[in-house]
């Protein structure tokens, strides 16, 4: 440690709120230069190597082969899959000397497709699954959490190329498994969940989630069936209403009940039976000429508009609240609002539960009124009756029908995507089959976080001390701490000793030989985190033994001095089975 780079820091940056955050700050492993950019010191390098190199042994595994790609892109070939608008400000863009626009890559769909289509030619090169371990480029606006939501990242992304749906079938298996050996074999536990395919499209997708606090992402998961997914996909069980004849309508003076907690009180009824108004104007990512699309959504007052399924159904459309002046022109009144007597130029989305819920309380689009007794198909007509509706805690699953939705917090550190024809259509990639036919492949995509698995390795093994890494991913397997080794020279030179035997024996050893107090020496050991310490003493040294410790806890053992080596590889092969 007299040679090493990177200092430890008693006290976490202010900026640092995740306990992963502020460790790898502490324990010198990164260093910040600016929002969302870090510098791998070398404690935090020999980590990143450690989890790509699970990655690549997996990902080999399965049977795909490494590649690696650039990470600068002409702008057209976004352009030409439609994503160069769909991706708005995350996609950094520059230009060259020669005023080509270009781009930093977020992702490599375009890239992939665009080389398999240039190298490809016959049903023989299918199934193929390409990928690669590469510096990924987002100006996200809000950098967050260290680690985990960051500007510029390392990502493994993983491309497959089949005949057929059943070969898409056997391609996306394998990754998934790939994941799941993956994530188990760095020590971060996820669920796969069900997910919304966002920008990078395609009709199928699962996200690996490490449940944490400090996540951005909610899921909801059955308590029964174990069903589980992302709140932006999740199906739920809408709570059932009483059946009832529909009834007259009947005006009904409601001043000051803007909201459906003050209507429902004032009211005396419960939010269920309310319709709740929401209204908004979608545009088109891909065309700033195109005309807004008003959009009036009407959802059981009990429930949420989920606004990733609107924008799915709308196709990909983005969404903003109207203005006043827009409701205006629409015949809208805020907070009085109901699809009744709008205008007809405005589209009006109704999730499913208003279709099985009669007689609800909705506005009247008129100041201090509502209407009782309001009913789809009578009082006014749908465009769309669909599922857009946010899943919440305490719903019933939809996939068993008996269980209990709950809500857990989470960090995506993986996704795998089935994206059919979508990018190998939009950039012409043909095969022959055996017949001579042109055959355009179908895809998948799968993409891995490794900065977010360190980051999620911290955040699930630390403790008051620091951090407990896992075996598979320490940056050494045995810290050695020397202790008062300037005053004993016969010491001195068995500890120099035994660091050689131990590297010797294939252990990487980080050797603590500076001249500082024991408590300096044995607080960076519980920082830093590695697996196994190792103390060498001069009362010990006299006792021919060492003193063994493991990070994540337990009572030191006294290991004679000829055992220690192999006392040390058996332990660390145990640390790693305990990973599978």
């Amino acid at each position: 440690m007299t040679r090493w780079f990177g200092r430890t820091l008693r006290e976490a940056p202010a900026e640092a709120e995740t306990a992963s955050h502020q460790l790898l700050l502490r324990a010198g492993a990164i260093d910040q230069l600016m929002a969302g950019v870090y510098t791998y010191l070398p404690l935090g390098w020999r980590v990143k190597r450690k989890v790509e190199a699970i990655v690549r042994e997996e990902m080999d595994a399965a049977g795909a082969l490494e590649i690696h790609m650039p990470a600068i892109q002409p702008l057209d070939i976004w352009e030409r899959s439609g994503r160069a608008d769909a991706m708005g400000p995350v996609l950094f863009r520059l230009t060259d000397q020669r005023e080509r626009p270009l781009a930093l890559g977020p992702t490599h769909e375009e890239v992939v497709t665009q080389l398999f289509a240039s190298q490809a030619q016959s049903y023989r090169d299918v199934p193929v699954t390409l990928y690669q371990i590469q510096t990924k480029f987002r100006d996200e606006a809000r950098p967050r959490g260290g680690l985990v939501r960051v500007r510029e990242f390392t990502m493994k992304d993983a491309y497959s190329f089949d005949a057929d749906e059943a070969g898409l079938d056997a391609s996306y298996g394998a990754m998934f498994e790939a994941y799941k050996r993956i994530f188990a074999r760095c020590g971060v536990p996820t669920v796969p969940v069900e997910a919304d395919s966002g920008a990078i499209g395609g009709k199928e997708s699962r996200e690996f989630i490490y449940l944490s606090d400090t996540g951005e992402d909610t899921i909801v998961i059955c308590d029964r069936c174990g069903y589980a997914a992302n709140t932006e996909k999740a199906e739920f069980v809408r709570p059932p209403v009483p059946p009832e004849e529909p009834l007259e309508v009947e005006p009904v003076e409601t001043p000051g009940t803007t909201t459906i907690e003050a209507l429902a009180a004032f009211l005396g009824v419960p939010a269920s039976k309310t319709a709740k108004a929401v209204f908004y104007m979608a545009t088109d990512p891909h065309d700033a000429s195109a005309a807004a699309e008003p959009v009036f959504v009407v959802v059981r007052g009990d429930l949420q508009v989920n606004e990733v399924k609107l924008r799915n159904l709308l196709g990909g459309k983005d969404l903003r609240p109207m203005t006043d002046a827009e409701s205006a022109s629409y015949g809208i009144v805020p907070g009085y609002a109901s699809p009744v007597g709008i205008d007809e130029r405005v589209r009006v989305v109704v999730d499913t539960s208003i279709a099985t819920s009669p007689n609800l309380v909705a506005g009247a689009n008129v100041a201090g009124r509502h209407l009782r007794n309001v009913n789809l198909s009578r009082e006014y007509h749908a465009h769309d009756v669909i599922d857009v509706a946010l899943a919440e805690a305490g719903h019933t699953c939809a996939r068993c029908g008996e269980g209990t939705l709950g809500t857990a917090r989470g960090i995506e550190m993986g996704h795998v995507f089935r994206l059919g024809y979508i990018y190998s259509e939009a950039f012409e990639a043909r095969v022959l089959d055996e017949a001579g036919e042109q055959r355009t492949p179908i895809m998948g995509c799968y993409g891995l976080g490794v900065d977010r698995v360190i980051a999620g390795a911290v955040q699930e093994h630390y403790d008051e001390r620091g951090i407990i890494w896992p075996a598979s991913i320490a940056p050494f397997d045995v810290h050695l701490v020397g202790l008062g080794l300037g005053r004993d020279a016969e010491l001195a030179s068995d500890a120099d000793a035994l660091y050689t035997e131990l590297t010797a024996a294939g252990l990487e050893v980080l050797y603590d030989d500076r001249d500082d107090s024991p408590g300096v020496k044995f607080n960076d050991a519980d920082l830093i985190g590695v697996p196994l310490r190792v103390t060498a003493s001069s009362r010990n040294h006299k006792a021919g033994v060492v003193e063994v410790l493991r990070r994540a806890g337990g009572d030191p053992d006294l290991v004679p001095r000829a055992e220690v080596a192999s006392y040390l590889v058996a332990a660390r092969a145990e640390l790693l089975s305990a990973l599978g």
